[in-house]
């Protein structure tokens, strides 16, 4: 494994082989009707009140996964997450079952080495009802039809193929903006296969893929401001652990990058990973040792901690319970402050 997989996974005491499997390598347990999982609220200024109340707590909806990312809800009542190391995309429904929904899910070869993170990421809604989903070992944006066919939305920049597609959004002009790490390349930036020499944030308008970052080590996390007035992009580097924050100019490109907040001291394990926004711009970030949450002007108010370090988490329900992916289980909290909706529903 990598250092970043080291990191990231140290709560992993061994990691199972995914591709070529005709089965799960561990059933995964729905756990909806057990109580809440105990956690500790880090509150650090009174405004965290205001968006996390004394009675929320963390619920372990399931559990059994390898690495699980990119949860995203649907207004039926289900939701979609991606397993990146068990190469598999499925579905929790209220009832607690866990179903699947796209196997591979992001690499459909057979020659990935044991404990990669070649499977799919990052998942987003789409005009007509499709998901656009992030495959890292494919090495695409990938669209999934509400029929379920896949078929390949961007793959190349310049001729050359993309390193592994992480996370998206999308800007209200219809663009959609990702970010393009190599976690889904065996040696990551050393791999003879990476054909682009930096990991790069990207906007997709039109057919037209424009390269609008290009010097963050590892970048991961996206979201807009409500008024989409500023990217912010979280950089999983264990040697500069960061969140950034850039101006978005009108014609969707972006400047003045600069830290929104340096985690680099902090010694909890996990990284700054995916990210969201509510309605007022306050953040929920994953981040070390749980999701933190930040005001507009980059103060920590607090932090929601997870029983394992978090990798994503995305709005659902009545749009103010937070849904978190936290290594091998899938958690939920009710909020105060509904999030900020996505383009496409």
């Amino acid at each position: 494994m990598t250092n970043f997989a080291k990191v990231r996974f140290a709560v992993i005491a061994t990691v199972l082989m995914f591709v070529g499997c005709t089965k799960e390598p561990e059933k995964p347990v729905a756990e909806s009707a057990k109580p809440p999982v105990p956690s500790d609220l880090v509150r650090l200024d009174p405004a965290f009140d205001a968006l996390v109340p004394p009675s929320a707590q963390l619920e372990k909806l399931a559990d059994g996964f390898q690495f699980i990312e990119g949860p995203l809800w649907f207004d039926a009542g289900h939701l979609w997450f991606s397993d990146v190391q068990g190469n598999v995309v499925r579905q929790w429904s209220a009832d607690g079952k866990v179903t699947e929904i796209l196997r591979p899910g992001g690499y459909n070869g057979k020659d990935a080495p044991e404990g990669s993170l070649m499977g799919p990421n990052g998942m987003i809604h789409d005009k007509d009802g499709a998901v656009l989903l992030c495959q890292h070992g494919n090495r695409q944006i990938a669209r999934i039809s509400k029929d379920r066919k896949v078929s390949p939305l961007v793959s190349k920049y310049k001729g050359k193929r993309l390193n592994s597609p992480n996370d998206l959004v999308f800007k209200s002009d219809g663009s959609l903006y990702f970010t393009d790490p190599p976690y889904g390349l065996p040696k990551q930036d050393d791999d003879l296969k990476k054909e682009l020499k930096f990991n790069g944030v990207y906007r997709l308008k039109a057919g037209n893929l424009q390269l609008l970052i290009q010097d963050l080590t590892r970048p991961n996390g996206i979201a807009f401001s409500p008024d989409e007035k500023i990217l912010y992009i979280s950089v999983s580097d264990e040697k500069h652990k960061v969140w950034m924050r850039y101006d978005v100019n009108p014609n969707g490109s972006v400047k003045d990058g600069r830290v929104f907040y340096d985690a680099t001291s902090e010694a909890a394990p996990g990284l700054p990973d995916g990210m969201k926004v509510d309605s007022k711009g306050n953040l929920y970030c994953a981040g070390p040792g749980g999701v933190w949450v930040f005001s507009t002007e980059g103060k920590h108010l607090g932090t929601i901690k997870t029983p394992k370090p978090p990798a994503n988490c995305n709005w659902g329900d009545d749009g103010k319970t937070l849904y978190i992916t936290a290594v091998d289980g899938l958690y939920r909290i009710k909020l105060s402050t509904p999030g900020e909706q996505t383009m496409y529903r």
